[in-house]
């Protein structure tokens, strides 16, 4: 590896000093700086070619420098002889100037060491690019190596020599005299140039319209550098010491040889027998073999077998060479027409930049990015041109490679994005936006191309507004999502905001809804959503857009509204807008359609929610009851836990509680049935009425009055109160409607000691006595108590009829058990319900408050042995009845 290095670094030393030596002590390198060896050229290849730059202006130049070791092995006046002939012909070059010759920056310039002069840029001579690689540095450079001439570019290149043999035969009056491949040098943009005018003839009488050129005898003992290259020579110029302009077409005939067939001219000459030579050459060119001409085209064929006919006057001149049908190819025409722009007014140009997208695909990227490229660039500082030119030079930065577009197209675009005036240059730039986002590199997108961007959005013009948001989102996806918070959204709403065309706040609002997919969840319901609020206006279509872009957040995957800001925010403020006046039916429905989806789907994200929530709180209350019951089973276990009192009593309870939580069933999802009505309601006030009146037929007479019972207060007779009152029936007003069976307790002998109750109770016993007494009371001015939705029913007919004898008395009777056999029976026999009442008094023997007795039992009720009452099942039925 070191040896490699070391050798790389030697021959890196070697080409510099080389390259130093070659010019050193030269007045062109003060004004020039001189770069590597790139090429060779000229007559012999004698000349060696540098890139270089001019040191003032940086411009791109060739320094051709000529190494005067090169002649030392000749004699003093052969080496001044080859240095006074290529003087003569850089001298010559410099004084013409034609867009077919070689360009000259600076005049020849020499040192005790080397010849140098400064051109145009050049990449090689056609003779280094055909394969003769005489005078290069080592290794040969890998872009002349693999260079390949294209047929356009071939085509294009011999129009351009016969161009330049025209401009000297016929504008300047000069013979080249050494047309050969050494002497056409290719320059950077690809273009064939001539130059070797070493051997240049002019004509001896110039202003007449023949001229006359004076040719020097062919001397075969000067060096090779004093003498044209023979085997591009016409026959005549050796044989017969003759030439003029047909020469020069031999010439030419020579190098479309030599083009189609590597390199190769028609002869090779013995330089040390010329002349025999010469004369074995004319007689072949006398009958030329078609083999020798079957790698050119065959459509120019028989044009190159003339220029390379024995007699002059028979081969074609310049002129009629640049109007053969071979050179009427659409890539050389075009080419052509390139480098006579100059001669074209904006008119024209116009319509040549408007058809050529349609010939650029046909070309190769060579020819383009070299030859038409820099000829478009070069109208960048004409702004009327530039709508015209821009579409063509992005249509080549598509075909180029990014490190092409940066080296080449993108130097000279950056001024234009700075241009806002014609309006096609901004329109053209947004519709390539994804080409310059893809290719420019980011600080240049950040410098350069933003900011046309946003320079577009605030442009005064409605028209650019409205294109650039339109154009915006195909190519969103390209720009930083901070570029776009910070600098695209902000300008898109003020766009919005400011303006008074609908036709921008429309759009507007399409570009924001179609670039939401690009932005943060969070960024669009703080900014965006809070931002539609905001908007005043209430066109239809505006409302549209609001509609499109709280949908679009909706539905979409990645962004989404919470159901919080749905129904805090986002749903009102659609209703609010839902029924704007401005709307049509199928407006309002898609308004609707919206708002629906949302509330559905609030809904069961909500019922969700509360669902899960639900779900941990039991479970939270299974695990808290599990480790309750954990802690009791090791409590009962025995385990030494100090509790208290109230703590052992608190987990008993709590142990209970989950015992009975773990026996319910598992609740299942039931239908409820809706109660099947009752066929018949029970007439409540019917049975009231029938229980009243079997109260008013029993006889109101009673037998005295036996005094009381020892230490009891309570009287064993009814009191005179009415039949309406409570206390008559039985009923303690301080005790009130009790539930049944509380306080309830066995009876026991002597429960009416120490009774403090005065209240009086009839005696239901002695009512057996006046079972058959007819005394019937009479009720007819209770008649209108009631209402008239049934016949009137006097009181006296609802009185049940008389007992026959034999049979029981009353059921109100009955409901109470046997008479008593005398009224001296004891009274501490008879069983207790409530507080020391007995059985048949208080609340057991109270009709309204007891159901039971509202109904006639088929059968009389037999005393349990308890001393209570048992009821019949009819009894039951018509409880569940009233009560349910």
């Amino acid at each position: 590896m070191e040896s490699m290095l070391n050798k790389l670094k030697s021959t890196v030393t070697k080409v510099t000093a080389d390259m130093t030596s070659a010019v050193m002590g030269n007045p062109v390198t003060r004004e020039f700086e001189v770069g590597r060896h790139i090429a060779s050229g000229g007559p012999g290849m004698c000349w060696r070619i540098y890139n270089g730059t001019k040191k003032s202006t940086k411009q791109e130049v060739a320094v051709f420098v000529f190494d005067k070791k090169m002649v030392e092995k000749y004699q003093k006046f052969d080496k001044d002889q080859i240095i006074e002939s290529l003087k003569r012909g850089v001298q010559q070059l410099t004084r013409l100037r034609h867009p077919r010759l070689l360009t000259v920056q600076h005049p020849l310039e020499e040192s005790r060491d080397c010849l140098a002069f400064c051109t145009e840029p050049v990449f090689a001579s056609l003779s280094n690019v055909l394969g003769q690689w005489d005078n290069l540095p080592s290794p040969v450079p890998t872009d002349i190596k693999d260079y390949k001439l294209y047929d356009v570019e071939t085509k294009y290149g011999l129009l351009q020599i016969s161009e330049g043999l025209s401009f000297l035969h016929s504008g300047v009056k000069m013979v080249h005299g050494n047309l050969c491949l050494e002497n056409v040098i290719l320059n950077k943009s690809g273009a064939w140039k001539i130059m070797g005018f070493d051997f240049s003839i002019s004509s001896t009488n110039p202003s007449d319209a023949e001229p006359k050129y004076s040719c020097k005898e062919w001397e075969p003992n000067l060096p090779p550098l004093c003498l044209p290259n023979p085997e591009y020579l016409a026959p005549e110029y050796i044989l017969s010491v003759s030439c003029d302009a047909a020469s020069d077409m031999y010439s030419l005939g020579v190098v479309m040889h030599a083009v189609f067939n590597e390199g190769k001219p028609v002869f090779q000459v013995n330089k040390h027998d010329i002349f025999k030579s010469f004369s074995r050459q004319l007689d072949q060119l006398s009958r030329l073999s078609p083999t020798m001409l079957n790698k050119i085209p065959e459509e120019v064929r028989e044009h190159v077998k003339m220029l390379l006919s024995v007699t002059p006057n028979v081969r074609p001149d310049a002129d009629q060479m640049t109007k053969i049908p071979f050179f009427d190819d659409v890539g050389a025409v075009t080419l052509a027409y390139f480098d006579s722009l100059f001669q074209r007014d904006n008119l024209q140009k116009s319509q040549f930049y408007k058809n050529l997208p349609k010939v650029l695909p046909k070309l190769p990227k060579r020819v383009v990015v070299y030859r038409i490229l820099p000829a478009l660039a070069s109208e960048f500082v004409n702004p009327d041109m530039v709508p015209f030119v821009l579409p063509n030079v992005l249509l080549i930065a598509e075909e180029c490679t990014k490190d092409e577009y940066v080296r080449l197209i993108l130097p000279d675009l950056s001024p234009v994005f700075k241009q806002q005036e014609p309006v096609q240059i901004l329109l053209i730039f947004l519709q390539k936006m994804d080409l310059l986002l893809t290719k420019t590199p980011p600080e240049d997108i950040k410098n350069s191309v933003l900011p046309m961007v946003y320079r577009a959005l605030e442009a005064p013009s409605i028209q650019i507004q409205e294109l650039c948001l339109n154009i915006i989102p195909t190519f969103a996806n390209l720009i930083e999502y901070p570029s776009m918070k910070n600098a695209l959204i902000p300008r898109i709403k003020s766009a919005c905001l400011q303006t008074s065309s609908l036709a921008v706040r429309v759009n507007s609002l399409v570009c924001l809804g179609k670039i939401l997919e690009y932005l943060d969840k969070w960024y669009v319901i703080d900014e965006i959503l809070p931002f539609l609020q905001q908007i005043p206006s209430r066109e239809p279509a505006v409302l549209m857009g609001v509609l499109g872009i709280y949908k679009c957040t909706f539905s979409h995957k990645k962004l989404g509204i919470p159901k919080e800001h749905l129904a805090a925010k986002s749903l009102p403020h659609l209703v609010s807008l839902s029924i704007d006046n401005n709307l049509n039916l199928n407006q309002f429905n898609s308004f609707m359609a919206v708002i629906k989806d949302m509330l559905t789907r609030m809904e069961a994200e909500h019922k969700t929610k509360l669902e899960q929530l639900h779900s941990m709180q039991e479970q939270q209350r299974y695990q808290s009851n599990h480790s309750l019951l954990s802690s009791s089973d090791v409590v009962m276990s025995g385990a030494p836990m100090s509790l208290t009192l109230e703590e052992k009593q608190r987990l008993a309870k709590e142990q209970e509680q989950a015992a009975k939580l773990r026996n319910q069933p598992a609740l299942a999802p039931q239908s409820i049935k809706p109660a099947t009505p009752s066929t018949q309601a029970k007439d409540l006030t019917s049975c009231l009425l029938n229980n009243m009146t079997s109260l008013g037929s029993l006889s109101l007479t009673s037998p005295p009055r036996p005094g009381l019972i020892q230490g009891s207060t309570i009287s064993a007779y009814p009191s005179t109160t009415p039949m309406g009152s409570m206390a008559s029936n039985g009923y303690n007003p301080t005790m009130g409607f009790q539930t049944g069976g509380q306080g309830m307790r066995p009876p026991g002998p002597g429960l009416y000691g120490g009774m403090a109750t005065t209240t009086s109770t009839p005696n239901f016993g002695a009512l057996t006595h006046n079972q058959g007494s007819t005394n019937t009371p009479d009720m007819s001015a209770l008649d209108s108590l009631f209402t008239s939705n049934k016949p009137k029913v006097s009181l006296n007919q609802m009185a049940p009829p008389k007992p026959t004898p034999g049979t029981t008395a009353t059921p109100w009777l009955n409901q109470f058990g046997s008479a008593q056999p005398s009224q001296t029976a004891p009274m501490q026999g008879a069983p207790l319900v409530m507080g020391g009442v007995t059985s048949g008094f208080g609340m057991q023997a109270n009709p309204f408050f007891s159901p039971q007795n509202f109904s006639q039992p088929t059968a009389a009720p037999v005393m349990n042995a308890g001393g209570g009452l048992r009821h019949s099942s009819s009894v039951n039925n018509d409880l569940k009845d009233l009560f349910g």
